[in-house]
């Protein structure tokens, strides 16, 4: 048999497509990638974040403030969602994630922009994801020159000087020098841990089952939550030295400070861990082979990377994107691990964000669980 032959070649191909058909998971994932991507990147992700919280701490409250919030708030970036009393009351959203920018006007504030005194704007911003606020402070540059044009006419007209009536201060909080890696490394540390928590427990029941010795497990007297306890045990072992050797890597060549308490971190990352443990085991009981199994880890982990605010401003995404990546563990841990190392943020500040993740695990842990008995019968 010489030459080669077009029928033979499209019985392969015939044969070879049969298979992927049959594999659906893996059609799935041909077919599904491209689609969640294309979603994704088209409709989620927006690198230029507008309507982004803000408080206003106005101590004077002239025609000339109300013009100066309302030209913010035109510009789109800005979106007043608080009014605190005191420049104190502003400090404590800040520090729990509730606006990203506080604009303090001070006292006599239109007084003196009319004596031509220059008077000082300060705006704080929160610079732990510098991305985030890069566009909103150069939009705030331009707004400075535009606000009160309509404003300062007729005989105030002489106060419209080429510079900007007032000084505006800006004081990044957290990240003062706008440091990118102050944002990415501290992110690192859950996008590694997700990857390889999900990833290492998906593949624990999958080789049972490959080897052969899963009949061995299922003749021993070993009840379903001790047989989880124990399978998810030692991964949690391995996680917390990733996170050592990650973190000392962080302090070490990166130069990421710790603002907050070490054990308060410790204790958030053992609920994070086990959440991404659950996930794994429930695809481990859910893939038939290994190859399945580091399929669905997939899955999980495209989303959770893209839809949690790692790489791209969450408060960027639609409300649709936002909801979902509300659900990630990842998004909550971000947000702890960031608010913890720079910003010194203690339990009352992070408990908004570990509910979530306690949430997450006892339905995982509890799917896990539901799946592995059904696998005992």
């Amino acid at each position: 048999m010489t030459g080669f032959s077009a029928a033979r070649m499209a019985a392969v191909f015939l044969k070879e497509f049969q298979q992927m058909l049959r594999d659906r998971l893996t059609f799935a994932m041909a077919v599904g990638i491209p689609v969640l991507q294309l979603v994704l990147f088209g409709y989620a992700i927006n690198t230029d974040p507008k309507g982004l919280p803000t408080a206003v701490v106005a101590a004077d409250s002239g025609p000339l403030t109300r013009s100066l919030v309302a030209a913010l708030q035109n510009t789109g970036y800005f979106h007043v969602v608080a009014q605190p009393a005191s420049e104190a009351e502003g400090d404590e959203l800040m520090a729990q994630g509730r606006v990203q920018f506080m604009v303090v006007v001070p006292p006599q504030f239109e007084r003196r922009l009319l004596r031509g005194e220059q008077p000082a704007l300060y705006l704080a911003v929160d610079a732990t994801d510098p991305a985030a606020s890069g566009n909103a402070l150069a939009a705030l540059n331009l707004m400075a020159t535009q606000a009160l044009a309509h404003d300062l006419a007729g005989p105030l007209a002489a106060l419209q000087p080429r510079a900007p009536p007032y000084e505006l201060r800006i004081h990044r909080r957290y990240n003062p020098e706008g440091l990118s890696r102050y944002n990415i490394v501290p992110g690192l540390v859950g996008t590694i841990l997700t990857m390889t928590m999900v990833m290492l427990t998906s593949l624990a029941m999958t080789r049972e089952r490959e080897r052969g010795t899963m009949e061995n497990l299922l003749a021993t007297p070993v009840r379903p939550m001790e047989v989880m306890a124990g399978k998810i045990l030692p991964y949690v072992v391995i996680g917390y030295l990733q996170l050592g050797v990650i973190l000392t890597a962080a302090w070490v060549l990166f130069e990421v400070p710790m603002a907050g308490s070490f054990a308060l971190l410790m204790a958030m990352i053992g609920v994070f861990i086990l959440a991404n443990l659950a996930v794994g085991f429930t695809f481990s009981t859910l893939a038939r082979n290994q190859l399945q199994a580091m399929q669905m880890t997939f899955f999980f982990f495209l989303p959770s990377i893209l839809l949690s605010g790692f790489m791209f401003p969450f408060r960027g995404m639609p409300g649709w994107a936002q909801t979902l990546g509300e659900v990630l563990p990842l998004t909550h841990f971000l947000r702890i691990v960031r608010g913890i190392l720079l910003k010194g943020s203690g339990f009352a500040e992070l408990a908004p964000e570990l509910w979530p993740m306690l949430a997450f695990l006892a339905v995982a842990g509890g799917l896990a669980l539901a799946r592995y008995r059904q696998t005992l019968d």
